[in-house]
This record gives structure tokens, sequence and C-alpha cells, in this order.
């Protein structure tokens, strides 16, 4: 029988340290590459942006191959001819559509981020509900040039089983070691939008990674979380007799954490994820606009030096 066919007993008799193994470090990898190929599978508008190949991509790095007419080039760093990001950008016209009135439509502005990005990841942290999947889907597709990922996803088709069952199994100990490796997996590939567990964020050798690219925190109240997700039996710090108090010091215990964000976006009541998509576009393109790479930095300064910047 595969692992996701055993009986409770026999799952909840498996040592911590076969979930923790090298093995299954490659499952993650193979499984955020099967999800990514899926993912990325969809046909792409022939308007989304393409992106340069930048210096700035971490080494190492994979694209996942697309199955669309156009092909975009890989973000391998080393290897290749460095090109200007400041002047791909100005060539194509790309900038911050929030920043000042602009002369004509400029469409979504979604779809103007990838090029700003450069390749690198967006990653969506918060509470459990707070709706990183469904928002980071929506900025995912509504971007063009970027795939979804979500960690939870990762983790259960690589192990069989579901995050209910890995907690049974291997307690929340247990299940933080494995986010952590699929994070690590996930780390692998640039150009995606990722959605990671509520609890990622407690464990410092993540930050590294999440650090990579640029953070968002959904701040979502316990009230509104758990008027979302009350009943669900998926979510296992919460099957206590008081799953509001859970919520609520859970999220005093990790906003701290969540503070360390790169982007803060307020979710409330009465919002779908396509209007809280809406605020973290505006917030991420503001982000990059107040937060300029330190070749940017060293350009403008040559620049008022009066020294040539070198092509």
């Amino acid at each position: 029988q595969s692992q996701a066919q055993q009986p409770q007993s026999q799952v909840h008799s498996q040592p911590h340290a076969t979930m923790a193994s090298s093995t299954i470090r490659t499952s993650l990898l193979a499984a955020a590459g099967a999800l990514l190929l899926s993912s990325t599978s969809r046909p792409v508008s022939a308007f989304a942006p393409s992106v340069s190949r930048t210096a700035f991509a971490p080494a190492h790095h994979h694209t996942a191959p697309r199955t669309t007419g156009r092909s975009l080039p890989p973000l391998h760093a080393g290897g290749f001819e460095w090109e200007d990001p400041d002047e791909v950008a100005e060539r194509e016209g790309v900038d911050n559509p929030f920043e000042k009135e602009k002369e004509g439509a400029v469409g979504d502005a979604a779809r103007l981020l990838g090029p700003r990005l450069q390749g690198s990841n967006l990653y969506f942290v918060g509470m459990m509900g707070c709706g990183k999947s469904a928002v980071g889907s929506v900025v995912a597709k509504r971007m063009g040039s970027y795939s979804f990922l979500d960690t939870d996803q990762v983790i259960e088709s690589a192990t069989g089983i579901s995050i209910p069952e890995i907690f049974a199994a291997e307690g929340e100990e247990g299940f933080r070691d494995v986010e952590s490796q699929v994070l690590d997996s996930v780390h692998a590939y640039v150009r995606c939008v990722v959605s990671t567990g509520g609890g990622v964020v407690c464990s410092p050798k993540n930050w590294g990674k999440l650090q990579t690219g640029i953070v968002v925190w959904l701040d979502a109240t316990p009230e509104l979380i758990f008027s979302r997700i009350k009943g669900d039996t998926n979510r296992p710090l919460l099957q206590t007799d008081d799953p509001l108090g859970k919520l609520t010091s859970l999220l005093q215990e990790r906003t701290e954490l969540y503070d360390q964000a790169d982007v803060r976006v307020t979710v409330k009541g009465g919002e779908d994820q396509n209007a809280v998509a809406d605020k973290v576009v505006e917030a991420v393109h503001n982000f990059i606009t107040e937060n300029p790479p330190a070749w940017k930095t060293a350009k403008a300064k040559a620049q008022e030096q009066g020294l040539d910047w070198v092509q």
C-alpha cells in the first residue's frame, strides 16, 4: 500500500526522521517542479510582458518550461551578457503606474509587476485563512508571466498524506521541518508567487529564503479569519474548545514576525480576493519604487558625480 492508503495506525508509527530525511527533500523538489509544470501549462497572453535576463537572479535557480509560442529566457545567474534592468524598463515603458498620472490606459497594473520584479519571487505570509492561496493565485494569473505555488500542496503531493495526518504523525515540530524543506525546494525556482503556511515565519532559517524575494503579509483579524474557517477540520491547530482564542493567541505570538514582511496589506471583511489582489499589486509596485536595488542607487550616485555608468 502507498503511504496515503495506509491505516492511520501505520502512519502514526513512522519515525520523525522519515519526514526529515534527504529522500523527502528530493520528493519535495520533484513535487514543486511538477506543480510548476502544471501551473505553467496554461496559455499565456501575448500581451504578457517578457522578462529580460538579469544578473540579479539567484544562482542555480530554474524556470519551468512554458507551452506558449514565444519563449521566455531562463533566469539562471551568470554565463550571459549583463543588461541594465533600468534601461530595459525604460525601453518597455515599465514604471510604477500608481506613482503619477499616466497618459492613456495602462491596463492591469499587475502585468507590469513581472518586468519590475526581474524574476524575484513574491512570498505571501500570514495567518491561516487570511487568503494567501486565493489572493496569490489571482495575482499570479493577472501578472501573466509568473506561476503560482502553494507550499501546503507541495507538501501533500510529496508526502502522499494530508496536512492533518502529518500533524498527527509528526506533531507541529515535524510538520515545520517538512515545511522548511518545502520552502528550500520552492526557493530553487524564480518567477513564482508562493503561498506559505501560517507558521513558516516562526523559523529563523526560513527568512533567509523568504528575503530573497518580496514578502507580502496579508493581515486579517482573528474574528474575520474565524468567520471564514470555523468548522474546518483541516486546520490541526484549531481543533480545540476555543478556536477563536487559539487564533488570537497565535496572531499575538506571530505579529512581530509577520511585521518583518516587506509589504503589509490589511484584509477587511467584505473584500473578495480580487479586491485584496488590487491592494497587493499597488503595495508591491510602491515598495519597488521606494526601495530601489543597490545597482540603481549606485547608478544614480555615479551620474550625480558626472561619472559614466558602465554599459
